[in-house]
């Protein structure tokens, strides 16, 4: 950052969490040496699975997805915690307001420092991250569509962060004590990422495939996520898969009386990757805005 941009509310944050922010690009240097060395590894005849004694990077980027996954919790926690409410809860931001600062500008300067260190951080982090899971792609649990990888090798990682800069400055206002504030913002963006986890195969329509029971059941596309499968009866109805085994103990017999016709398999192709991305992404933008808005609200009534 310029100097002119560091002046005020903004140069004392900085200052008071230089050491955090010191340790980010030497996070982001450290893990950005150790995937290059992995990948070596691996190309040098290393195999990529666990089961292997000579499979380190699969087992590092195991553990990378979950800290990818844990990151924005530990932003908004960090937000809550010691850059908002642990200064309501000692008085020390009273200090602040008696350098002719006003309430406004010293929340707007935890903010916007806090912002761009989660910004730059989470980005960088994602770009490590896309390196080491090139070579696994497509693999067990490393599909771009698995869990860890979706977050870690998009723009959605960046926007959950950002949330938890926004609950993380809700909640230390409201709650004014250290540990309360980070308990509650991990859990509330925890909650988010766990909901919209589970709503976001529904922000585009699938893709189905219909053949009749004399192929058997359809080919799923390379790259594309396995949403449903079951079978179509002459009703134009749906039948879930193991529906004829039920009643007859046969997958390859149904009783005629249940007029199945072929099977139905719906899918997301690797091409709604980044449209996925880039919806749950402006949802959580807007709740991350919603957040702001609502710490401000709380900063004004308090303090008008």
């Amino acid at each position: 950052m310029s100097a002119p941009i560091l002046t005020g509310p903004r140069w004392v944050t900085v200052r008071q969490h230089r050491h955090v922010l010191r340790a980010l690009p030497a996070v982001v240097a450290t893990s950005l040496a150790g995937v290059v060395a992995l990948r070596w590894w691996a190309a040098n005849g290393a195999d990529l699975y666990p089961s292997s004694p000579d499979g380190p990077l699969r087992s590092a980027m195991d553990v990378a997805g979950i800290g990818m996954l844990l990151l924005p919790l530990l932003v908004g926690a960090f937000v809550a915690g010691p850059m908002v409410a642990r200064e309501l809860e000692s008085g020390t931001y009273r200090l602040a307001l008696t350098q002719s600062s006003t309430p406004r500008a010293w929340l707007a300067a935890k903010i916007t420092v806090a912002s761009a260190a989660a910004v730059a951080g989470s980005a960088a982090l994602a770009g490590v991250y896309r390196l080491g899971w090139l070579p696994l792609d497509g693999t067990y649990q490393f599909s771009w569509a698995d869990r860890g990888p979706y977050e870690s090798t998009g723009t959605v990682i960046v926007a959950y962060c950002l949330l938890g800069v926004a609950v993380g400055a809700l909640a230390g206002q409201l709650l004014r004590r250290t540990l309360a504030a980070m308990a509650v913002t991990g859990l509330v963006t925890g909650l988010v990422m766990v909901v919209l986890g589970a709503l976001r195969w529904s922000f585009m329509p699938v893709r189905t495939i219909t053949t009749s029971t004399a192929p058997g059941v359809p080919e799923l596309p390379k790259d594309a996520l396995m949403m449903d499968l079951g079978l179509t009866t002459a009703s134009g109805g749906r039948l879930p898969e193991g529906a004829c085994f039920a009643r007859t103990r046969s997958m390859s017999h149904c009783p005629p009386d249940m007029e199945v016709t072929g099977w139905y398999l719906d899918y997301h192709p690797y091409a709604h990757y980044w449209p996925t991305q880039s919806i749950e992404t402006a949802v959580v933008l807007v709740l991350a805005a919603l957040a702001l808005w609502g710490a401000f609200a709380v900063l004004r009534a308090r303090h008008p």
